[in-house]
């Protein structure tokens, strides 16, 4: 746990009296135990009815905002909770959800290995790796006999984070697993020794329903569902959860749609409230509280290699990750 997360972890979980919302900063609703920059343009992304959302507590989804506590540290880690972060539109914001939420989750304390399962290697990319200069990569593992693990993984910049990466070759796999027995599982036999060392798995999925993403179904025990808010993102939902079901009934019982996370939102536009609405009318319960909103600060750090949670720890971004990975934890720790 780096020195944040260790700061963090000794503070009072009771819920800070109403009185006290009403003394943040303009649009700064939804995190009282952030600490924010002075950015009210992205908050405004958030916030339309600021003083009805401080005075009322009511979240970006229109629904009352429950109070998400800091986890506590653990004592002993394992077995691993394998999330699927999965949808077969590209670029609603899946690499980096999966970035920023498991540097959240391990600031938390909690052991996380994210796994790229997209052969663009946008994953690896985003945590500094170079994917063109790796010798052994996740298809390594997956498609060589008595290939380990440990060879492939790699330690990230962030304390308690590990990363499996992934480049070009991974495309190869969807072919070469055609003909293979028990195909669909290739993943989750590749995970199973390393569930005993982690908390969380997170994997990025390609954008696509091909025989990779059905592979990490297969595996996991959640899917996460980032949803741009935008009409055509909305459109294909339908068909994602269709095969999330199939999964469900004809290889993995113990799979769970945990939740949809609207990313990319900007309540300032009319198109973004309206699709935000009606993905709550009609998942209710399984869209997240947390809603991710635009900020320049999310493509910088890609640029720079490295989690919201650090380049720009004190930001809004970084707080709304934050609180993603204590609605998450809340989420299984409810089960």
């Amino acid at each position: 746990m780096n020195a944040m997360a260790g700061d963090r972890s000794g503070e009072n979980t009771t819920p800070t009296p109403l009185a006290d919302y009403e003394e943040l900063p303009q649009g700064h609703f939804y995190d009282p135990d952030a600490e924010y920059e002075p950015d009210p343009e992205y908050a405004a992304t958030l916030a339309p009815d600021a003083a009805r959302q401080r005075r009322e507590r009511i979240g970006p989804t229109g629904r009352p905002l429950p109070y998400f506590p800091i986890p506590g540290p653990l004592t002993d880690h394992g077995p691993a909770k394998i999330i699927a972060m999965c949808n077969q539109k590209g670029g609603v914001g899946k690499t980096t959800s999966t970035i920023n939420l498991g540097a959240a989750l391990a600031e938390y304390g909690r052991r996380v290995l994210l796994v790229d399962f997209d052969p663009q290697g946008a994953l690896s990319v985003g945590l500094g790796v170079n994917p063109m200069e790796l010798d052994l990569t996740v298809y390594n593992l997956l498609m060589e006999r008595g290939m380990s693990a440990d060879e492939v993984l790699l330690k990230t910049a962030v304390p308690n984070m590990d990363l499996l990466p992934s480049n070009i070759d991974l495309s190869a796999a969807e072919v070469q697993l055609v003909s293979e027995v028990a195909r669909e599982s290739t993943l989750q036999r590749a995970l199973k020794p390393l569930m005993a060392d982690y908390d969380y798995i997170v994997i990025d999925c390609q954008p696509s329903l091909g025989l990779l993403t059905v592979n990490a179904l297969t595996a996991a025990h959640k899917v996460i569902v980032p949803l741009e808010c935008e009409f055509f993102a909305l459109r294909g939902v339908a068909l994602l959860t269709e095969t999330i079901e199939k999964v469900q009934e004809r290889l993995n019982p113990d799979l769970e749609l945990d939740g949809i996370l609207a990313t990319m939102y900007d309540s300032r536009t009319v198109h973004s409230r309206e699709v935000l609405a009606r993905v709550v009318e009609a998942f209710d319960d399984h869209v997240y509280h947390t809603v991710i909103g635009r900020t320049v600060r999310f493509p910088e750090t890609t640029v720079a290699g490295e989690p919201i949670t650090t380049y720009a720890s004190n930001s809004v971004g970084a707080a709304a990750y934050r609180q993603l990975a204590r609605e998450v934890l809340a989420r299984c720790h409810a089960e």
